[in-house]
């Protein structure tokens, strides 16, 4: 009998990654413009949005052979994983003990991180289109803004996190949006851009 090979088909998962991406920067971004208070409403669109959609990217581009939207869903996935769990950490959903041993350097580190990572992907990024290469830059300034406010406390540091938090969650709708009217049209409706590299 003879081995056939059956190739399964997957959809880009980029529109639903990207919308994801959108959905948990607005909602955070608006606690940050001080539009909204606190972050207990933005824990579950942190845990299902920010989280749970680019982990199916993720997922779903592994299976598709592509290392960099597996790389950048997963990564942010568990981002905003990390981040949920510690606002309910800061809440005390997990005792008043662990509430009270909260420094909250060691989040800013955490940002310092993934600014780290995501320079490295912003390079990366050139080789994609323009959409997501202005999302990646918008990142980092979101990450360098959160490392100097919660690290060292600069006041400016906030409002250049603020701004391109709500930036990226503008470009991400643009982007999803290009990627599932495209893809259902069969042809360049939204122009995502050319790569840079």
């Amino acid at each position: 009998m003879e081995n056939q090979e059956r190739k399964i088909l997957v959809a880009d998962p980029s529109a639903l990654g990207l919308f994801g991406l959108a959905m948990v920067t607005l909602v955070a971004s608006s606690q940050k413009l001080g539009w909204t208070e606190n972050v207990s409403f933005i824990i579950p669109w942190a845990i299902f949005l920010g989280a749970f959609a680019q982990l199916f990217a993720c997922i779903s581009d592994s299976k598709k052979g592509n290392v960099f939207g597996t790389t950048a869903f997963g990564a942010y996935a568990f981002f905003w994983m990390a981040v949920a769990t510690s606002w309910m950490i800061q809440l005390g959903v997990f005792g008043e003990k662990m509430a009270a041993a909260v420094d909250v350097k060691q989040l800013g580190f955490a940002f310092i991180g993934y600014l780290i990572f995501t320079l490295f992907m912003t390079f990366a990024a050139t080789a994609t289109n323009k959409t997501l290469f202005i999302i990646f830059v918008l990142i980092d300034f979101l990450f360098l803004g959160l490392s100097m406010s919660v690290v060292w406390g600069i006041e400016l540091g906030h409002e250049i996190a603020a701004y391109s938090e709500f930036s990226i969650a503008m470009v991400s709708f643009y982007g999803s949006a290009a990627n599932v009217i495209n893809a259902t049209f069969k042809k360049e409706v939204l122009p995502l851009g050319k790569a840079l590299r």
